[in-house]
């Protein structure tokens, strides 16, 4: 199936509607959603959801929406579903995202921000070069463009919108699902996947066009808090002990050649996210990741053993450690159930897209719901360099990706 016109011109207005919705989350709230203002996306999604026509619209106390496409066939068919997450990363400011419209665009630089000349380049964002002659959709250069995961929200909402224009399409029924907090590893923690009712679903939140996931990192969150003793520096000496040099040393003592910039592939990392100090206390921030789950046991460990190291040799009770775990890799939930990606693969090549099956140096929602009993994939929404000014998608991989929805859909109901 392919969208006409009309309907692409539908999916770059909804997306760029999303996208100046303010939903950045919070990792330091223990709320759900984690911040105010989710509610206004969630809000928006829902009274668009009822408005295009899908039934049992509801949305919860914890930002989650739902609602059904009802299915146009008389006999069984496996109830499928289609998920994204509507916050945006708190890497990066997402406030007053001011998304700019480049047609046709001829492989030159981008000049997002002429007073700042902010510049997206394809000498050192090699892949914007892959999208000559087509719409891609930039920031001004002053915020990230949120297309994680908007672009997938969109294209699930333009997908539903087309299926319940077009009742000759054979479908079976179809949960669509949004949620809050992705970006903070919490998208899926109180996503009712009963309430939900489907057999599998596929979150769109992959990156560039014909990506198709079913491994991800495990992965852990780890604080790390060194305590100080803060004296006058002048009647400092053999008392002072300064928690900003000590958090320093600590941050050294890890691996230098396993960080997310010196690792690729398989390989697992430390990633010091955040680092704020001062003589009295300091506090390191981490992401621990690792696809064998082996070595994720190891890394926690290590990191552990480090703290430990710390006491010993500055005094007990100077470091502590507080380590969560945030999802698990998914690919252990597909075994005896490939049909799920089978159907993925097929819907790909149907819309004219060669699939990239590969693993995820990241994680979904997903990654969590197939923990939950939710097989749940991941596929392209088509952006580029997510959590920063230079993030981008084209245009026409987002129209794919709504193909690629269309497609499942008849593909499970004839099956």
């Amino acid at each position: 199936m392919k969208l006409d016109q009309q309907w692409q011109n539908k999916l770059k207005e909804r997306f760029l509607t999303y996208v100046k919705i303010y939903s950045t989350s919070d990792a330091e709230s223990d709320t759900t959603p984690s911040t105010p203002q989710q509610w206004d996306m969630a809000k928006h999604l829902f009274e668009e959801m009822k408005q295009i026509g899908l039934e049992d619209v509801t949305m919860d106390d914890h930002g989650y929406v739902f609602g059904f496409i009802p299915a146009t066939v008389e006999k069984e068919v496996p109830q499928i579903g289609f998920i994204a997450h509507y916050d945006s990363s708190p890497d990066f400011n997402g406030k007053g995202v001011n998304p700019q419209v480049w047609e046709n665009y001829d492989g030159s630089d981008l000049l997002l921000n002429k007073e700042t000349g902010f510049t997206l380049s394809p000498e050192k964002f090699k892949d914007l070069a892959k999208y000559e002659g087509q719409t891609i959709i930039t920031t001004d250069g002053t915020t990230l463009l949120s297309a994680d995961d908007k672009a997938g929200v969109a294209e699930i909402m333009t997908a539903a919108e087309y299926l319940i224009a077009n009742p000759d399409i054979k479908h079976g029924r179809i949960s669509i699902g949004f949620n809050p907090d992705e970006e903070i590893g919490r998208g899926a923690h109180k996503f009712d996947v009963e309430k939900f009712g489907a057999e599998w679903a596929y979150t769109m939140d992959g990156g560039e066009i014909g990506e198709l996931e079913y491994e991800n990192f495990n992965a852990a969150g780890a604080v790390v808090k060194i305590h100080g003793l803060s004296v006058h520096p002048g009647y400092a000496f053999g008392k002072m002990v300064n928690a900003a040099l000590l958090a320093a040393e600590f941050a050294q003592s890890l691996p230098e050649n396993e960080t997310p910039a010196t690792t690729k592939g398989f390989e697992g990392f430390y990633h010091l996210t955040d680092l704020t100090a001062d003589v009295s206390e300091a506090k390191l921030q981490y992401i621990i990741r690792d696809h064998d789950a082996d070595k994720f046991e190891q890394r926690k460990k290590f990191i552990t053993e480090r703290v430990e190291e710390f006491n010993k040799k500055y005094g007990e009770n100077t470091a502590e450690i507080e380590i969560n775990e945030q999802y698990r890799n998914m690919k252990q939930q597909f075994e005896g159930k490939m049909h799920i990606i089978d159907f993925a693969e097929q819907a790909m090549k149907d819309a004219g897209v060669q699939p990239n099956i590969k693993a995820i140096r990241g994680g979904t929602d997903g990654a969590q719901l197939s923990y939950m009993g939710l097989p749940c994939p991941n596929i392209f929404a088509g952006g580029h360099y997510f959590h920063g000014p230079y993030e981008f998608v084209p245009l026409e991989s987002m129209v794919k990706a709504s193909e690629v929805i269309l497609n499942i859909a008849k593909l499970v109901a004839e099956k």
